[in-house]
């Protein structure tokens, strides 16, 4: 008996051509074991012994062919065909009645109307069977191979029409990422170039990026005049880069940075690097380089270099300031005494006053040192342009000549700025008298005032903020680039010898540093100097910065008062007491802190005003107060110095002044009195 295989035996895997399958429907199982071997060569045979087994295999699989037994129990034949023709999956399969009678026309009719293609009687003839199925058979083979095919084909348009979408897709990836390596390539200072081994004069055979906006030419521009690039190269670099440039065959590659100037005829610094690449076989073929545009950060290297030696510069001056205004209040306090205490005759007197005038112009200079150092005392209040400009005209009105014309052209709506107006008239004054000096022949010198919002340090290095920007403007000589970043030093000068201390403006420079704003200087030879001073504007309502010192009057009826005087200078020292014994007082000295703590330790009560220098060993002048005050509460003070930082100075008690060294007897005087209007002297002269 040969073994057929239910469909529950298929295999997982079927080799291709995996054979046609037939359902075979009979409740006789000799029926169905005489059909399987008739037609086992012709397909894989399924069996079904009723209607309800044959749906059951129908769900489970395709079938070429149903022969389908016409009289069953339960389900017959014909009901079967009318459930199988009724469903979607199984409608299209052909079904062979099979049938022992029945061979009726009646029979046959509502056999082919239930959806029969063919019938066969049995008893079944097996070449007739054989020959029926295997038609069946053969169609089913090729509608699926059909199937198969167009699936395959269309499998193949899919995967086709994927890697088309795909290769389309990587070409826009790919050409949108050259498109923004192109635009970063052209946004940044940078340009790529390919040059040949032997190319003399220098000419590149390819260039990418922004060749021209990094350079103002074009690549025929350079085609067309070959010598462009040695032509253009600065004076002071050409035998430096040309030197580098024929070393570079034998040294495979080449880096060097350079001034050269661009279609605009300013000077941008390059930095020029290549090395050689080789074929195959290793031989060099030509050199890639990169040309980058290093001018900011030249301009930043520059800045940087130019504000630590100014920084350096002005920590050396304000030290020598110090020591100078203390060699100056000596001087100029022992003129005092002998000209208080000893009758000079005309020539005597004559030879003290040139020696008090030599003093007083070296106190002017220390003044100045100490602007550049930007250690000099402000008093930054509301200052108005309008103003500023009236008394800066009138204060030059027969200083500039006949030749020179002063034009003030400030914004109608400018802010008032906030410094101290007699300084900023004083560095004006500096800015213009410099501009005059440019112009021998005569000219125009334009002062501008302009509001001005930064959002960044605006390359000046100041906070972000709203200034006012003060620009003097010629048309004079101009300064020469290689000397623009040192006129701003002190003693440097380009005028004639006898003709300028070099002091203006590094003075102007110290002051607007000191004020919070920034200086900028742009020049050409022969074309003229702009300068412009940046100030922060004024707050709506100003007062006067921490640490000035209001001007008391001094009252009258003061009567002798016993002072404690400390200043680590002798000579100072000396001097400064001699001017408080002609003024009537009493003074005791020490030449440092220790010394008069433990003098006030002895007698706290006796003694009503302390005189102490600011800048000491050991202790301050602000420390000392402090500390003289918790063994004699609320002893009046005052602090000469020679210099001293603003905020350092603003550390001292509220109730203790400040005069600067060299100060006069007047101004000492002065102070005395209105320190002690806040104290009963401890001693009065008994004929008080």
């Amino acid at each position: 008996m040969p073994s057929f295989r239910p469909l529950d035996d298929v295999p997982v895997e079927v080799e291709a051509p995996e054979r046609a399958r037939v359902l075979v429907v009979d409740d006789d199982e000799r029926n169905l074991l005489a059909i399987g071997t008739v037609l086992e060569d012709v397909a894989d045979v399924v069996v079904a012994d009723s209607g309800e087994e044959a749906l059951r295999q129908l769900l489970r699989g395709e079938f070429a062919v149903i022969l389908l037994d016409v009289f069953m129990p339960g389900l017959d034949g014909y009901e079967t065909a009318q459930i199988i023709r009724s469903r979607e999956q199984t409608k299209r399969i052909p079904i062979v009645f099979l049938s022992a009678v029945n061979k009726e026309a009646e029979h046959l009719i509502r056999g082919y109307s239930m959806g029969a293609v063919d019938y066969v009687f049995k008893p079944v003839e097996p070449i007739v069977l054989q020959s029926k199925v295997a038609v069946f058979v053969d169609l089913f083979q090729m509608t699926r191979e059909i199937r198969r095919k167009a699936k395959q084909e269309q499998a193949l348009l899919d995967a086709n029409l994927r890697a088309n979408a795909e290769r389309l897709r990587a070409e826009q990836e790919l050409r949108m990422a050259q498109q923004r390596q192109q635009a970063i390539i052209e946004s940044l200072p940078i340009v790529l170039y390919l040059e040949p081994l032997e190319s003399s004069p220098r000419r590149p055979a390819f260039v990418s990026g922004n060749f021209e906006a990094v350079t103002g030419f074009t690549l025929n521009d350079v085609h067309d005049h070959p010598n462009i690039w040695a032509d253009r190269l600065h004076e002071e670099d050409r035998e430096r880069v040309l030197a580098a440039l024929a070393a570079r065959k034998q040294n495979g590659a080449f880096a060097v940075e350079y001034r050269w100037q661009c279609a605009g005829g300013d000077f941008k610094h390059f930095l020029d690097q290549a090395v050689v690449l080789r074929d195959p076989a290793g031989n060099p073929v030509e050199f890639a380089g990169t040309l980058m545009d290093v001018t900011d950060r030249k301009l930043l290297e520059t800045q940087l270099v130019h504000a630590r030696k100014m920084d350096a510069i002005g920590q050396l001056t304000g030290g020598i300031a110090h020591d100078f205004n203390n060699l100056l209040a000596a001087v100029l306090g022992g003129l005092g005494m002998i000209e208080r205490r000893i009758p000079l005759a005309e020539d005597q007197q004559k030879i003290v006053s040139m020696t008090r005038h030599a003093a007083e112009q070296g106190s002017e200079l220390v003044s100045r040192l100490l602007a550049f150092a930007r250690r000099q005392k402000l008093e930054p209040a509301r200052v108005d342009v309008a103003r500023l400009a009236k008394t800066t005209r009138e204060l030059l009105a027969h200083t500039l000549g006949g030749l020179v014309q002063l034009d003030w052209e400030p914004d109608e709506s400018i802010w008032c700025l906030y410094a101290d107006e007699a300084q900023l008239e004083l560095a004006l004054m500096n800015l213009i008298i410099n501009a005059r000096d440019a112009m021998p022949e005569g000219g125009t010198i334009t002062v501008t005032g302009e509001n001005r919002l930064l959002t960044d340090d605006g390359g000046l290095g100041l906070r972000p903020g709203e200034y006012i920007m003060l620009a003097v403007t010629d048309s004079g000589s101009g300064i020469a680039s290689d000397i623009l970043e040192q006129v701003m030093e002190p003693f440097f000068t380009t005028k004639d010898v006898g003709k300028g201390t070099g002091l203006g403006l590094s003075m102007v420079y110290g002051f607007v540093k000191q004020s919070n704003g920034a200086i900028r200087i742009d020049s050409k030879l022969g074309q003229g100097t702009r300068v412009e001073i940046w100030m922060p504007r004024a707050p709506e309502a100003s007062s006067n910065a921490e640490g000035d010192v209001e001007t008391v009057a001094a009252p009258d009826g003061v009567g002798t008062l016993s002072i404690l005087l400390v200043d680590d200078h002798a000579g100072v020292r000396a001097t400064t007491a001699a001017m408080i014994e002609d003024l009537g007082h009493r003074v005791s000295e020490a030449g440092e802190g220790e010394e008069l703590l433990g003098r006030l330790a002895a007698d706290p009560e006796g003694y009503d005003l302390l005189i102490t220098d600011y800048a000491m060993p050991l202790v301050s002048g602000a420390d000392l107060i402090r500390r003289t005050r918790e063994i004699s509460p609320g002893l009046p003070a005052i602090i000469i110095t020679g210099y001293a930082e603003l905020e350092s100075i603003g550390r001292r008690p509220e109730d203790v002044q400040v005069i600067a060294k060299p100060f006069t007897s007047t101004q000492l005087a002065a102070a005395i009195a209105a320190a002690a209007i806040t104290r009963q002297p401890a001693h009065r002269d008994a004929a008080e």
